[in-house]
């Protein structure tokens, strides 16, 4: 039995679609208290389940919790001061365990089921009510695209709901069978994109619309990730058990030479995608929904209907379907002070909460490590990434807040004004700031200073789980601050990407050093990433246009031979902070082995000596559990009950 509510087959809140005939037009969303069975057997009905579909990215991506359950205990992330036990036991070191009551774990399971029953309505009655395939077609992408979340995250699942495999469910069940890994793949996900690309537009039918092109990345990300799951290099068990054999006589090589191929096509025949010219134009928040952004959770600054969400208000809600990501990756900057006199010290607030992208509503929950900030982003003169990723200089904004002082007096008692950096994270440890020995300091953070600098600063060495480099890339766009703070508290109203077009270069160079051929290498592929990576517009940090090409730099650096590893560094450049790394470390089975340790201070502002934690991840971890309201709501035996579960929980 996956639970669905009989009168609301497909979801709790619905919303219509306004058919449109170009792409410049976009969703209209209606939403609807109540949606029945019987809405599938009419037109209007089953379109409104199609944007029901592309509503549904909402409860995952720009969720804070889901951010969480895929960067924390990964090498990119940690949990941070103000974690509660949602943060500390997906850390994987024991301060908490996961088990089938751990809440992000759970998220994809309890999200996604509703929305492949309205998929299956769509797809089993959409052509008897008169609808073209290729929206149908837009039905069959979601339905491959749940279950590629699913098969990832849990292993097996269901594709009977209760009326037959893949087929509408209109009668709840008390029942649950599990299929197994090949069987999500060779009967849902696989033919289910084959049929979108085959019938999908090359041009969105609206913004943000489905098509051929989407459908390629993600059938060539899942042709991938089945690769490796029969190869199973590091001998991951699998649930329900089963031999890694495909039921079509395939070989892992096969569907690596697939994954090339797709992509490749994907990349040849781009339709309107296309990469953005620098990392900085691709993450700005006035460039959103470029076309470089294929998929992505909507949220809008113009209307609270179509935002879903409070936008004008002094509180914000974090949780679902809200944009609260990059909440847990800001620590509280607003502690930070200065002084108001010269000659002697008077504490005062430098830095208020301001809905600006290097900014926002700090909730201190996350934290990249140590090693992120030096190894991970070592190049931080040719690569821009680090520059477009986080925040590393915190600015006076007083005069944002209505305070007319026009000059407060920092680090070494020198003069600062609005504008000016009050606090920065250095780039490397090649000097080392005086930090105070006590208390934390006229800064009030425990931050140090060096001689002739007004900022108080901190080297990478002594980032702590309560003072580290924010996030920018994800962080809080408005338009309407005017000269003021703006509204940092409600959920941001930016999109939150689920697809991009860059991740075919990745998926396709991957595929190459998995022994796959073609015209371009992996070494081809990957330097178109970097090549883009050391062009410079803008420098976040600095605050200042930068127009610089480190392109040439940038490619020369680049080994010659490309391994795995190499392939999972450039995507934690590039894709840090947006969820993906659970999903590459488990797909190439490397989870174990690159997060095993990290380091960071401890949870006050003075702990600035690094401390080694080690984490325990262990092979069944690779699989997260199937939450226990699933399982207790079945009405079958305990044993059977317990082999529903995958082991280890």
């Amino acid at each position: 039995m996956i639970k669905i509510n009989k009168k609301i087959i497909a979801a709790f809140f619905l919303a219509s679609l306004t058919f449109n005939t170009g792409c410049n037009e976009i969703l209209d969303e209606q939403p609807r208290g109540i949606y029945t069975p019987e809405d599938f057997t009419t037109e209007r009905g089953i379109t409104q389940g199609v944007t029901a579909l592309y509503r549904h990215l909402r409860s995952l991506y720009g969720n804070g919790y889901w951010l969480n359950a895929n960067m924390t205990g990964t090498d990119e992330a940690t949990w941070a001061q103000s974690a509660d036990g949602n943060f500390r036991s997906m850390d994987m070191s024991n301060n908490g365990i996961i088990d089938n009551q751990n809440f992000p774990t759970g998220m994809v399971w309890g999200s996604v089921f509703p929305y492949i029953n309205t998929a299956n309505g769509i797809i089993q009655n959409g052509s008897t009510a008169g609808i073209s395939e290729s929206l149908i077609s837009e039905a069959r992408f979601f339905r491959g695209f749940d279950y590629f979340l699913l098969v990832q995250t849990y292993g097996g699942v269901p594709l009977d709901l209760g009326s037959g495999e893949l087929k509408f469910n209109i009668d709840p069940k008390t029942t649950s069978v599990r299929n197994t890994v090949p069987e999500v793949y060779t009967k849902a996900i696989f033919p289910d994109l084959v049929k979108a690309i085959d019938n999908l537009p090359a041009s969105p039918r609206v913004i943000g619309g489905v098509t051929k092109t989407t459908a390629r990345l993600l059938l060539a990300k899942a042709y991938l990730t089945y690769g490796w799951w029969l190869q199973n290099p590091n001998n991951i068990p699998t649930y329900p058990e089963t031999s890694r054999i495909d039921p079509d006589g395939k070989t892992a090589q096969w569907y690596f030479q697939q994954a090339y191929d797709v992509a490749i096509a994907g990349i040849n025949n781009p339709g309107p995608y296309k990469l953005q010219p620098t990392f900085y134009d691709l993450n700005r928040g006035s460039n959103d929904r470029n076309m470089e952004c294929m998929l992505y959770a909507d949220h809008t600054e113009a209307s609270e209907f179509y935002n879903e969400g409070v936008i004008t208000a002094s509180y914000g809600d974090g949780w679902s379907p809200n944009n609260f990501a990059a909440w847990m990756l800001t620590w509280n900057y607003t502690n930070i002070r200065s002084s108001k006199k010269s000659t002697s010290w008077e504490s005062t607030s430098s830095m208020h909460r301001a809905a600006t992208q290097s900014l926002g509503r700090p909730w201190t929950r996350m934290a990249p490590t140590i090693e992120v900030i030096k190894n991970t982003f070592s190049d931080k003169t040719n690569d821009s990434r680090y520059d477009g990723t986080f925040v590393t200089t915190y600015r006076g904004n007083w005069d944002k807040a209505g305070i007319t002082d026009g000059t407060f007096y920092n680090a070494n008692m020198l003069p600062v004004h609005p504008g000016d950096a009050i606090f920065s994270f250095l780039d490397d440890d090649s000097q080392l700031p005086t930090y105070p020995s006590a208390n934390a300091g006229q800064s009030n953070i425990g931050a140090g200073v060096l001689p002739g600098r007004a900022d108080w600063v901190t080297a990478p060495s002594g980032i702590n789980r309560i003072v580290y480099p924010g996030i920018w890339k994800i962080g809080t766009y408005r338009t309407d601050n005017g000269s003021g703070l703006g509204y940092p508290n409600p959920s941001l109203t930016r999109p939150f990407s689920a697809l991009k077009f860059s991740e075919l270069y990745f998926v396709a160079a991957e595929a190459a050093v998995k022994g796959a051929s073609g015209s371009l290498s992996a070494r081809d592929l990957i330097n178109v990433i970097r090549a883009r990576a050391g062009k410079w517009v803008f420098s976040v940090n600095g605050n200042v246009a930068k127009v610089q090409d480190n392109s040439a730099a940038m490619i020369a650096a680049t080994p010659s031979t490309i391994t795995i590893d190499y392939i999972l560094d450039e995507r934690t450049r590039e894709y840090y902070g947006e969820g993906y790394r659970w999903y590459d470390l488990v797909r190439t089975q490397t989870w174990a082995q690159r997060a095993a340790k990290y380091s960071i201070g401890g949870v006050n502002y003075t702990d600035h000596t690094p401390v080694t934690v080690t984490r325990t991840i262990q092979p069944f971890h690779y699989l997260r559990p199937i939450p226990r309201g699933q399982i207790d709501a079945m009405e079958v035996p305990a044993d059977v009950k317990a082999k529903y579960q995958n082991p280890g929980y």
